[in-house]
């Protein structure tokens, strides 16, 4: 059945990293992404769109969206907030780096509705002017962030009842995380609305935009619990609408 226009699936970007890949007889360099953002993107009711870290990000170029995701991965540059590098902090990806900041600037500058998991929420600190900790186990024990490489932990997050987040998902939340690095000085325009027991920050908000939350957890990794995509989805219907009322 053809759409009319109204009730069509709002396009979700969702960013993607350049990495070795090996598949069928090739051993190249890919566009990779973990499948469960796809599917929980599509389970939430979007239409995923990958978005490589090439080209050129602007204004302009975000109107194809409805909405986007800021996937997790690797460690920022601390230069990109002031830091040197610490020891254990990995390999900084520059075109990465510089991709993503420009997509989230014309992002927010479109106040278009975006999600960023982990590395996304560190972006978005980042860019508004925050700094990060670059190694977890140097101030606390880890393990429920993190408990080994390719291992997911459960943490227990405390979410602000008056935020949107808690709205979502209650005041308390068992995520899955896997982080070694976090929020340390917060951006000033963000809020935040979510904390593990050990202090470390798990949720942002920009209160001034329509939709912009970041989560340092994975809400992929849990394909039965959509609420959080679903909420982006929405409000990425909204903007689309809105969109097309002024054309």
């Amino acid at each position: 059945m053809a759409s009319n226009g109204s009730d069509r699936r709002p396009v979700i970007g969702v960013s993607t990293y350049l990495e070795p890949a090996r598949y069928g007889v090739w051993d190249v360099e890919a566009a990779l992404l973990h499948r469960n953002y796809v599917d929980l993107v599509a389970l939430a009711g979007g239409n995923p769109i990958l978005l490589p870290p090439v080209g050129d990000w602007q204004d302009q170029s975000v109107a194809l969206l409805d909405g986007l995701v800021l996937a997790g991965g690797a460690d920022l540059d601390p230069a990109s907030y002031g830091r040197p590098a610490h020891p254990r902090a990995g390999a900084a990806q520059a075109h990465r780096d510089r991709s993503e900041f420009a997509l989230l600037s014309a992002a927010l500058a479109a106040d278009l509705p975006l999600l960023g998991v982990c590395r996304g929420m560190q972006i978005l600190n980042v860019a508004l002017g925050g700094t990060l900790h670059q190694h977890l186990p140097d101030r606390l024990d880890h393990r429920d962030h993190q408990p080994a490489p390719g291992v997911f932990g459960e943490t227990g997050v405390v979410l602000d009842a008056d935020s949107r987040l808690g709205g979502l998902l209650g005041e308390r939340a068992a995520v899955r995380c896997h982080h070694h690095q976090a929020i340390d000085a917060v951006a000033p325009r963000l809020r935040v609305v979510g904390r593990a027991a050990d202090g470390t920050v798990e949720a942002v908000e920009l209160p001034d935009a329509d939709f912009a939350i970041g989560v340092q957890w994975h809400p992929e990794q849990d394909l039965t619990d959509v609420r959080l995509l679903t909420a982006l989805v929405r409000a990425a219907h909204q903007h689309s609408r809105a969109k097309r009322s002024v054309v």
